[in-house]
């Protein structure tokens, strides 16, 4: 990724962001989307302050929305080769968090869809005493249309992507200094 290179959601995860923008504060789901992925620059310089060390680039990630306290939701380009679509989704909290929360863009569309952010994903800690997840039936129109017959609940894509990337934190935490 180039610092200005193309930063242009993929159509599907477009979409998605679009409606996510409009249930900001209505639905208590933590994830503010962005409308194009953070730049070369941009992503860089959060992951070196995100993990104290200045030698890293932010080449692996693709940057695309945040919580409610700065933890980002990126793609984590690696699997070599693939499109951007086929990389797990991430999340870095700025509690130290950290999940693949997702295997890939099908399955994040139907976590949205099923009512979860990138935060509740990956933590077990629930956001508030009362909530709950609430199919939100725009966001599964949109998994429907760009990702059919990948359709799973929250809890599947969850335990599949934590069952492919068990060695996520570890990796995050080996970056850090």
């Amino acid at each position: 990724m180039t610092a200005n290179g193309d930063r242009q959601l993929p159509a599907a995860l477009a979409a998605s962001m679009a409606v996510r923008l409009k249930c900001i504060g209505e639905d208590r789901v933590d994830f503010e989307p962005y409308g194009s992925f953070l730049t070369a620059d941009e992503t860089t310089d959060w992951l070196r302050a995100w993990t104290g060390n200045a030698e890293l680039n932010g080449d692996d990630f693709r940057v695309f929305g945040q919580d409610g306290t700065g933890g980002y939701a990126a793609f984590w380009l690696v699997r070599p080769g693939m499109d951007l679509a086929k990389q797990p989704v991430v999340f870095l909290g700025s509690e130290g968090e950290t999940g693949v929360v997702a295997s890939d863009m099908d399955a994040f569309l139907w976590l949205l869809a099923d009512g979860f952010g990138p935060w509740e994903a990956a933590t077990s800690d629930e956001p508030e005493p009362d909530w709950a997840p609430q199919v939100n039936r725009d966001l599964a129109a949109i998994a429907e249309r760009f990702a059919p017959g990948h359709r799973a609940s929250a809890a599947a894509i969850i335990a599949q992507a934590t069952d492919e990337f068990p060695d996520f934190d570890d990796t995050i935490m080996k970056l850090c200094r």
